[in-house]
């Protein structure tokens, strides 16, 4: 199936209670693994690169590989530029063959974030290509702290952006390892009373499973960003490899034998947020 963008997903799962897996991918095995997984449970999915995986490989590369991948497979692919930083991240995406981008703002002044985030979606919009924004300041386990979303604000910045998808902090963290004590509902009340626009949560691997499937049914939450989660399942697959064989040295045989673990761990997360 050719590429979807990420209104081509968010606004059916918006509409019949559902959300959609953004998995962080770092490189061809885990992101194979992950639409695999996809494309067994008959599911759409968006595939991610975030700072990290670009620092460690080109965008032009990143945006290559996706789009194969989407090819591969019958279920929506989305290729998602995650946490641009600028004009230039964004635009460097689209000109890659990415189908969604995120601007991220949110460190910025109320006022500098709509306005940077809007000229984004314009440029994205204008190539075909949605847009993610957001607003309030999502935190690090053991680094910066969040700021919640003001419900005001957000209301105020997705209509001004005209984005397609709005990134939210409401108790949600990055880079979690266990799960936390869940998120702040009577934030995310506030916020969905004042915006019709599809949110979504980043730091999804801290939210508890049961969390996540009852928001993805009973909440404007459309998108759930799972990273450290499935990290850990890589690196976990990958420590068992070694083990068992320790005097294996190629990396195309140590790398390619993680992917079915992480295609059984895959699964029930993506499954977890199906209508």
């Amino acid at each position: 199936m050719t590429r979807a963008t990420l209104t081509d997903v968010l606004t059916p799962a918006l509409a019949q209670g559902y959300a959609v897996a953004g998995v962080v991918c770092l490189g061809w095995e885990d992101a194979r693994a992950y639409t695999r997984a996809a494309e067994l449970e008959g599911l759409p999915i968006i595939l991610q690169a975030g700072p990290g995986a670009r620092a460690h490989m080109p965008i032009s590369v990143w945006g290559a590989m996706f789009g194969e991948l989407a090819e591969s497979v019958s279920v929506p692919v989305v290729s998602h530029l995650d946490h641009g930083t600028s004009l230039e991240d964004c635009a460097a995406a689209i000109a890659a063959g990415f189908s969604s981008v995120m601007f991220d703002g949110s460190a910025l002044p109320l006022s500098q974030n709509i306005a940077r985030t809007a000229e984004i979606a314009e440029m994205a919009h204008a190539a075909g290509v949605s847009c993610e924004g957001e607003i309030g300041y999502v935190g690090y386990a053991d680094g910066a702290k969040s700021r919640g979303t003001d419900p005001e604000e957000a209301a105020r910045f997705a209509q001004e952006t005209g984005i397609d998808a709005m990134a939210i902090s409401i108790g949600n963290v990055h880079l979690q390892q266990e799960k936390h004590q869940g998120l702040d509902c009577n934030r995310l009340a506030a916020i969905e009373a004042l915006c019709d626009i599809p949110l979504v949560i980043h730091g999804g691997s801290g939210v508890p499973v049961r969390e996540r499937q009852d928001l993805a049914r009973m909440s404007k939450i459309c998108k759930f960003n799972i990273g450290t989660e499935l990290r850990m399942g890589f690196g976990a697959a990958l420590s068992h490899v070694m083990s068992e064989q320790p005097a294996e040295f190629d990396r195309i045989k140590i790398l390619g034998q993680t992917e079915e673990a992480l295609v059984a761990l895959t699964r029930p997360i993506l499954r977890a947020l199906k209508p």
